[in-house]
């Protein structure tokens, strides 16, 4: 019986047939100029898909994972979240997402065919309504 052919297992291009979702890991959905376009401020790499303003205080981060490995941790993330913020709110990207902003720091998460994303944002501003506003701005421009 092939690989694949029983509703579950791989055919030899690591994606998991049978799992119900994409288990490649997207790539990186900002370039430097990208991010400091979305951000409004310069914006440095500074690892994979990890960005810091020219002062090393202000950095964005994103995490990749693929669909099926963000949709079995995503229960727990916006959980966690909601320990580590005043309010987790759902958002209108992709197939599950949230959004959770405090005083220097948000985070969100973003489940899509495309992949997952955790996009997190800290020392932009200090305050709640702006983190999240420029945390919405970063999500619109991830696929999905």
């Amino acid at each position: 019986m092939p690989a694949g052919a029983n509703g579950g297992g791989s055919d030899g291009d690591g994606i998991d047939e049978g799992s119900g979702g994409n288990a490649a890991i997207p790539s990186c959905p900002f370039t430097p100029e990208r991010a400091s376009e979305i951000v409004g401020r310069a914006m440095h790499a500074d690892g994979n898909c990890l960005f810091r303003d020219g002062n090393g205080v202000a950095i964005l981060t994103v995490t990749l994972a693929s669909e099926l490995a963000g949709s079995a941790t995503f229960a727990y993330s916006r959980e966690q979240a909601g320990k580590r913020y005043e309010g987790v709110a759902a958002v209108d990207k992709g197939d599950q997402g949230y959004l959770a902003a405090g005083e220097t720091e948000a985070e969100a998460v973003v489940i899509s065919g495309a992949g997952a994303f955790t996009v997190q944002i800290s020392s932009f501003a200090s305050d709640a309504a702006a983190n999240e506003a420029l945390l919405r701005k970063l999500i619109a421009a991830i696929p999905g």
